[in-house]
């Protein structure tokens, strides 16, 4: 290693102890363990550009154990990212910082991806490499590659125990995505001590059962040996590649190098100055680094403005030869394509025969297939049930990167990270899917959707007790409530195939927001009073005959239906009552105080949720003198008929509510 470079990746060293050491808080043991292999891709293999970070065909790089975050801000300040200044690491984990505990997207400039809970990050790399897989099968063309890049992903020994990085190396290995390489930073240490208490399986034999290249760098600090591995790792074009160096935690300081201690906790303030004694720095200063190790890091940054210099020669000449490609490639990163749907009428067009919502949405998806090219998507092994086949598009594949239904197989949470890595690649509109109840495994990548501002898609299908036979375990009761106290995700219920079109709008034309469908196993008919009014989260479905009704009836999806049958019983014995439809109450929140009070006005006291859920969340709406029809435990295995008659979800029993108040 020149000295150079000896000092270039010691600079990340000191940076990330002062950094901590200041904060008093972090994480210093993986960045310093890890500082090498590091600078060895970012400054000699990875293909970045700092004065454009957004580069289409840039190389991605996933920190996967965030809490390592320090390394990922060192590198952008070295590097001269945007607004990554030295008193941005001196603010590590303070208020207003672009330099948070954990990267965050979207907060500082080159993080790619939100990472904080071990093995998403992995996942989330597999994502972005089926992304890349795929754009490069639509574009390329001979002499043209113009989707050509690599996605790396670094982590440790929490992310390989994690299930969601096995879920997500299963299925990368299955697809031979040979432009992922995954770095395992393999220092055997973890909270609690050494990885011997709890994690002794060779983790190479099973990357090698997932049909990954595996390689092995035995000296984590040997530059030369961690770049042959990098080389070789590219090399093989048919497998993806998981890299083992073996590292020490907190290397370079003598008295935390290889402890647990190292991993979570700040150096101290004299183990900060005996590092930078033993890593030979020439000053003591907090956050100094000498120019001439700035310069090399803008040295190699340099390189890599020419690198996309040539790329945008390269495309330019490839929009003037292929002018039908360069529409295709604007479509698919016209961000305000979905917006027109607004206008198609056939779009908003549904037989008056009762059919279920996740039928519609078969409809639906395989519509929007026809108006956006880069829609994309699949279901973990459930895509004869969740409807979301797209007809004639092909599978996704290792033999067939073009196809675009994709096949996540019984993977429930790797599939909603894998999602999320293709929707942070950028260039595609991508859902997934699996049934309602399995929104439990969902929910923690849902999060990071929701965290990221990415607006993933999210079909979940058997929405309630009306999936019958199969019982409470697959029958959702609390889903609803769980997925609406989630800050920045919206979950629609609707209740026919207008307010499921609405849904299906709303989640592929908002560019902030995930959003989650809940869809019905039984048929329901299309309602004579709904209407893209549903974008509003909630409106007056079957309005009273007076102004201000005597009762305000509110449901979603399938309970929709029975409030209107409820109303007209009601109205036959005297009551005027009002049905609001509530498919979405995250929208209806972010409407007016006008309109909600037009749609419930407070001087309307009577009031009747009916969910076939638990009440949970309602109370806002119902109000204290209002009642529930709604679940109160679990469900059961019968007949959906059956199973909503004998827990209260019949026209007898919402009417007698509403007469009881």
């Amino acid at each position: 290693m020149s000295n150079i470079d000896t000092m270039s990746v010691n600079a990340i060293r000191v940076l990330v102890a002062d950094a901590v050491q200041k904060a008093n808080s972090g994480h210093p043991g993986l960045p310093l363990g890890s500082a090498a292999m590091a600078y060895e891709l970012w400054a000699k293999h990875m293909k970045h550009n700092p004065t454009n970070p957004t580069w289409a065909d840039r190389d991605r790089f996933i920190l996967s154990g965030g809490h390592g975050s320090t390394l990922l801000y060192s590198l952008l300040h070295l590097f001269g990212y945007e607004n990554l200044s030295i008193e941005e690491l001196a603010n590590f984990r303070q208020w207003g910082s672009l330099t948070p505990g954990h990267p965050e997207y979207g907060h500082t400039v080159g993080v790619e991806a939100t990472t904080g809970p071990l093995g998403a990050g992995m996942a989330m790399a597999v994502g972005m490499a089926m992304a890349e897989s795929h754009l490069a099968a639509i574009f390329n063309k001979e002499d043209f590659p113009i989707v050509d890049h690599y996605t790396y992903v670094l982590g440790g020994d929490g992310c390989m125990m994690e299930g969601i990085s096995s879920e997500a190396f299963s299925l990368a290995g299955t697809l031979g995505l040979s432009k992922l390489i995954v770095l395992y930073d393999s220092n055997k240490i973890t909270i609690e001590g050494s990885t011997d208490i709890a994690f002794t399986e060779n983790v190479q034999k099973r990357f090698e059962a997932y049909g990954f290249q595996t390689l092995v760098v035995e000296d984590g600090n040997n530059l030369e040996e961690i770049s042959v591995a990098l080389e070789a790792a590219k090399a093989d074009k048919e497998r993806p590649t998981m890299i083992i160096v073996k590292t020490q935690i907190g290397y370079g300081c003598p008295a935390k190098q290889g402890k647990s201690s190292a991993h979570g906790e700040p150096l101290g303030v004299e183990n900060v100055v005996s590092l930078k004694d033993n890593l030979g720095w020439p000053k003591h200063d907090p956050f100094y680094v000498p120019e001439e190790v700035y310069a090399n890091y803008k040295k190699n940054a340099e390189k890599n403005v020419i690198l996309e210099a040539s790329w945008n020669v390269m495309f330019a000449d490839y929009c003037t030869k292929f002018p039908k490609m360069k529409a295709l490639w604007e479509k698919y990163h016209d961000e305000n394509a979905a917006e027109k749907l607004i206008d198609e009428e056939a779009f908003w067009i549904y037989d008056e025969k009762a059919e279920a919502t996740r039928n519609l949405s078969g409809i639906i998806i395989n519509k929007i297939k026809e108006f956006l090219p880069n829609f994309i998507g699949g279901s973990a092994d459930l895509a004869p049930s969740t409807k979301t086949y797209m007809k004639d598009e092909g599978d996704y594949s290792k033999e067939n990167y073009a196809g675009r239904n994709l096949h996540f197989g019984v993977r429930e949470l790797s599939m909603a990270a894998i999602g999320n890595g293709m929707m942070l690649h950028g260039g595609l509109q991508v859902y997934v899917s699996t049934f309602f109840v399995f929104s439990d495994y969902v929910k923690p990548m849902a999060r990071l959707s929701a965290l990221m501002n990415i607006p993933l898609t999210y079909v979940f299908t058997h929405d309630s007790i009306g999936v019958g036979e199969d019982g409470p375990t697959h029958e959702p009761i609390e889903q609803l409530a769980m997925l609406r106290a989630m800050p920045n995700f919206s979950i629609f219920r609707p209740a026919d195939g207008t307010e499921t079109a609405a849904a299906w709008y709303y989640a592929i034309s908002n560019k902030k927001t995930p959003t989650g469908l809940a869809l019905s196993r039984q048929n329901l008919p299309q309602l004579p009073g709904s209407s893209k009014e549903a974008l509003k989260g909630g409106y007056i479905i079957s309005a009273s005959k007076k102004e201000q009704p005597d009762a305000i009836l509110m449901a979603s999806g399938s309970e929709v239906e029975l409030a209107i049958k409820a109303q007209e019983v009601l109205l036959q014995e005297g009551m005027d009552v009002r049905v609001v439809s509530v498919p979405c109450m995250d929208l209806f929140e972010q409407q007016s105080a006008e309109y909600k009070e037009s749609i419930m006005p407070k001087a309307v006291t009577k009031r009747v949720a009916i969910e076939a859920g638990t009440d949970f969340g309602w109370g806002r709406y119902v109000g204290l003198q209002g009642a529930y029809v709604s679940m109160n435990g679990f469900g059961a295995s019968a007949p959906e008929k059956i199973l909503f008659d004998k827990f209260g979800f019949t026209v007898n029993n919402v009417v007698e509510t509403v007469k009881s108040l």
